[in-house]
């Protein structure tokens, strides 16, 4: 019996591909900080799509934590055929404006953990005979954005290594997709501390968790390298590519500056 792992798994983005995968009829493994909020989501799951549902508390910004969840997973005998790294989180202001300390943790989980969870578990979803991993970017990938200059930078890093490991494994069992929501309805914003003047830009694209789910999986199961969700958002991502990067980054300024 296999298992689709997702990270983030209490909340958001990721309760909704929980859900999604459930209906498919998957078998799922919960992964997230809040115990409480896990516990509560394996219960739906499992009332609502009777499928097996197993979670694990912990912080995935430490350092090393994805030999934990291997070890966690590995002492239950689950087999993993689906990974979804969806742990991440932003962080608005500028370079200066949190502490080291807050910004290495938000690298950490939004680089590091993704990268190791993809190497940790990569040597079990290549004896699957179809697997697939899903990395969460963002639309902030496709461009730089003064006072979020760290979190686009680490899902610039989130795009370019899954659309590289997309190759690495061709002729693999293993299929890779990013994923790049835009402006999308969960607590996201609250934990930046965003400020009004974004706030009102994204509400005009704002999409439901539920909606990018539905886009995420299919996109998953039908192979695509990377997709941005949403016309707007899409359409944005092909501006910003576009137009010169001073005047973008200007735009962006005005936008996130507090």
């Amino acid at each position: 019996m296999s298992y689709a792992l997702i990270t983030g798994a209490s909340k958001g983005i990721g309760k909704e591909i929980a859900a999604e995968l459930a209906s498919r009829k998957y078998n799922l493994l919960l992964i997230a900080r809040s115990e409480e909020l896990l516990q509560k989501v394996a219960s739906e799951l499992k009332s609502r799509y009777k499928v097996e549902v197993d979670y694990l508390a912990i912080d995935l910004a430490q350092i090393g934590v994805a030999q934990q969840v291997y070890d966690w997973v590995n002492a239950k005998n689950y087999e993993v055929s689906i990974l979804i790294n969806n742990a991440g989180y932003g962080l608005v202001g500028s370079l200066g404006h949190y502490s080291i300390e807050k910004n290495r943790d938000m690298m950490t989980l939004n680089m590091l953990t993704l990268t190791e969870m993809c190497q940790t578990f990569l040597p079990m979803l290549k004896r699957q005979s179809k697997s697939y991993i899903m990395n969460i970017a963002s639309s902030t990938a496709y461009q730089a954005l003064p006072h979020m200059a760290i979190y686009a930078a680490t899902k610039v890093f989130v795009l370019n290594f899954t659309r590289a490991l997309k190759h690495e494994l061709d002729g693999t069992s293993v299929s890779v997709t990013a994923i790049s929501p835009g402006s999308t309805a969960t607590d996201f914003n609250d934990r930046a501390e965003v400020g009004e003047k974004a706030m009102k830009a994204a509400e005009k694209v704002m999409m439901t968790p539920t909606e990018v789910a539905q886009i995420a999986v299919k996109s998953m199961f039908g192979g695509s390298t990377e997709v941005v969700t949403g016309f707007i958002n899409k359409l944005g991502a092909f501006m910003a590519w576009l137009a010169p990067k001073s005047i973008t980054e200007k735009v962006a300024k005005g936008i996130y500056e507090k």
